[in-house]
């Protein structure tokens, strides 16, 4: 599995074409969640634990070092099955992707903090 986690003061995700919100937060983290095939519960689980883990809010000393739940932060998960893309050419592949059962055409904002950005892949943790 890969995730794009990146610190936001705010972030929304609606249908397009019909404005429908399917998700909203304010403080937090707006994760791109891509899952491959062959990705196991346990990646998942290890997955979840660093998100909720990552010490990227700021102490009173303005130092990166609390975590979500103590920051009383949200966290809004999008299927992002494009992380897995194969760019070797210039149109991208998705054979190793695990795409969602339902398509939904989404349009997704958000307003970055600082910005803070991290990259976590199953792989390397």
């Amino acid at each position: 599995m890969r995730a794009v986690v990146m610190r936001v003061n705010g972030a929304e995700v609606t249908r397009t074409g019909t404005g429908e919100t399917l998700g909203r937060i304010g403080k937090g983290f707006l994760v791109l969640l891509g899952v491959r095939v062959g990705d196991t519960e346990k990646e998942a689980d290890r997955i979840a634990d660093k998100i909720c883990g990552l010490r990227i809010f700021e102490d009173a000393d303005g130092k990166m070092n609390i975590n979500p739940k103590d920051a009383g932060a949200e966290l809004l998960i999008v299927s992002q099955f494009t992380l897995w893309a194969d760019a070797r050419s210039r149109r991208p592949g998705f054979t190793d992707a695990a795409r969602p059962e339902f398509g939904a055409d989404m349009q997704v904002r958000s307003v970055n903090d600082g910005p803070v950005t991290i990259l976590l892949d199953t792989r390397e943790l």
